[in-house]
């Protein structure tokens, strides 16, 4: 709406969280950026996390759930990946503050003497950098579109009252006095729990919540209110009454089949209504449309056909460390009408050592990747649970089974693969097994071995294919090249490319110099992929990413009409030349629309 007329104003949601942590407040930040959206404004988020990190990249799965990858190597946290997929948008590094930027970016000036010899304190000088860099952020298009948002979502991350957060709830308190009345809505997302005992929904731990956040100097306009059911009118009643909130202005967060339901469930309960009073948008708004997304999350609850995926990884433990990937499988599923079912295999269950100690468990692991439709083996790193994925790997390529490997998992299909055809048996990569004699995958040059965050190969790198007749380039829609997100420190060996193609492994996709392994194929097989990128990082709920769409599709038995809709265009000859004198060559007319124009997917 921001194209001259509409807001002239940067507005501002906080979106902030009481009770207890894992509220889902990530989801309904995201659900109400779609409601905005809807609305007809451009939205934009942030999130802050109070952590001393300075990014999440070198923080456990386990710890803090899958570490997301933007467009410009920004290693993230997780929610700003239910940002991009959500809203359909392309955040920055900047999105995501930290107390560990902004405590960095406060010591870099007084280091350079910007604060003129004064004390520095956390009030005015931290304080004031965190509003500095809220204000400049929101002002970055994220949309593809000119100039700023209409309007910035903010999810302070933790529980009110943490120890950690306390200097960005001063901040934003001064924040939503300096930015004014009408140009600043604080939803409080609350639990209301019910007793088992007596049945009865309990409004005591949200009064104490919301009156810890008075007392920081943020008052609530809307409360989000999480619970199993639906809040009674007399509990409504209450909390109104108590924590001096309108009571049309109280939301119920109930719980939903699918998480596409929750922007409908915010429009159906007027949530829109009382933001866009709060923000003074009334005049300028649309009714929210709705549409797609009312029959996307009716399709994916009446699907009733499974295709069962068997994810075979370190992390199996907490669902968050793999989220992006299963969203991912989720929107491929979708638009190809099936059922998802993932079936989580931790992979060093598969191996040997564990038939000895606990044969039932490596009976079970075996039985769960048997019965599945497709396998995909996700990144990580270490060595445990290698020689697990390796064994899965070998399974879907001596079965048939399709097969999709991303980053390591693109790494143990070719040790696999020069392992068991080319008989190396010592095949391994140099993270493993650093005096490997048949290296066949080694730590990147220009990698660091001292620091190890913010020192991989990060963010949006260009891929150009090498052969059009194969499936990652149909499944792409026959473009030249594709631009995907990396995180890895170590690659393919280029030194061993000729001996493993000669042995019938196909290397798809190289990057610009040719010499880097991007996606690797087994021609003779129905599907059977490796990717270095992380497709699932682009994944969206309308345009779900190929190379997921491909798996979903070849375990379901729809690869052959997926692909038969990407045909390779008369007279373009099907090995391409890429590289002329050193430098890439330009593609002649390829067309790059339609990629999934053909499946009957929902789309976004």
């Amino acid at each position: 709406m921001n194209k001259g007329g509409g807001v002239k104003k940067m507005k501002y949601v906080l979106v902030t969280g009481g009770v207890v942590s894992g509220l889902g407040k990530g989801v309904t930040a995201s659900s109400i950026g779609v409601l905005l959206k809807a609305c007809g404004f451009r939205v934009t988020s942030i999130k802050i996390d109070p952590y001393l990190n300075t990014d999440a990249g070198t923080m456990s799965p386990f710890e803090h759930g899958e570490v997301f990858v933007l467009d410009d190597g920004g290693e993230v946290d997780l929610d700003l990946g239910n940002y991009e997929r959500f809203l359909d948008i392309k955040l920055t590094r900047d999105n995501n503050i930290t107390t560990g930027k902004i405590y960095q970016d406060v010591l870099d000036k007084e280091r350079r003497g910007d604060y003129l010899g004064k004390t520095v304190q956390v009030v005015p000088h931290i304080t004031d950098a965190i509003q500095e860099w809220i204000e400049r952020v929101a002002m970055i298009p994220v949309d593809g579109q000119p100039g700023p948002a209409d309007v910035c979502v903010i999810e302070l991350g933790g529980t009110i009252g943490d120890i950690e957060s306390m200097p960005f709830t001063e901040a934003l308190g001064q924040f939503s006095y300096r930015v004014g009345a009408g140009n600043f809505c604080l939803i409080h997302v609350s639990l209301v729990p019910v007793l088992s005992v007596v049945g009865e929904q309990k409004t005591k731990p949200t009064q104490h919540s919301v009156r810890g956040l008075r007392s920081l100097g943020l008052t609530p306009n809307i409360l989000a209110c999480r619970s199993t059911l639906a809040l009674e009118e007399n509990v409504k009643k209450k909390l109104s009454q108590f924590c001096h909130v309108p009571a049309e202005n109280i939301i119920t967060l109930y719980d939903v089949s699918n998480i596409w339901h929750l922007p409908l469930l915010l429009r159906d309960q007027k949530a829109h209504e009382a933001i866009l009073g709060a923000l003074n948008l009334h005049g300028i708004a649309r009714e929210p449309n709705l549409k797609e997304w009312t029959s996307r999350a009716e399709l994916c609850d009446m699907l009733l056909e499974p295709v069962r995926i068997a994810i075979v990884g370190k992390y199996t433990g907490l669902s968050d460390s793999y989220l992006s990937l299963l969203k991912a499988l989720l929107h491929a599923s979708v638009s190809l009408r099936k059922k998802l079912v993932v079936d989580w295999i931790p992979a060093s269950d598969l191996e040997d050592e564990t038939a000895k100690e606990n044969p039932d468990v490596y009976k079970a692991a075996w039985k769960l990747l048997k019965g599945s439709d497709g396998v995909l083996v996700p990144g990580g790193f270490g060595d445990r649970g290698v020689e697990g994925k390796i064994l899965a790997a070998k399974y879907a390529r001596e079965n048939r089974i399709p097969f999709l490997g991303i980053c390591l998992g693109m790494q143990i299909a070719v040790i696999e693969f020069a392992r068991s055809i080319l008989g190396l048996q010592d095949a391994n990569s140099t993270e493993f097994d650093p005096d490997t004699k048949n290296p066949c995958v080694i730590f990147m040059p220009e990698g660091s071995k001292t620091h190890l965050g913010g020192t991989m190969r990060l963010g949006s790198r260009r891929t150009y294919f090498q052969v059009m007749d194969c499936k990652s380039a149909k499944l792409y829609g026959n473009r030249g090249f594709i631009d995907e997100r990396h995180r890895h420190r170590y690659e393919v060996n280029p030194d061993m490319v000729s001996r493993l193609e000669d042995a019938g492994i196909s290397f798809t996709g190289k990057d610009e110099t040719g010499q880097r392994m991007e996606i690797v194929e087994l021609p003779n097989h129905p599907y059977y992929i490796g990717a270095q990128f992380h497709p699932e990082f682009k994944s969206r709920p309308g345009k779900p990413s190929a190379l997921f769409l491909g798996l979903v599709a070849a375990a379901c038995g729809q690869l052959d009409s997926l692909l038969h809709a990407h045909k390779i265009p008369n007279g373009m000859a099907k090995k391409v030349s890429l590289y002329q004198n050193g430098n890439a060559t330009k593609f002649a007319k390829i067309p790059a629309d339609g990629i999934y124009s053909n499946c009957n997917g929902v789309h976004a």
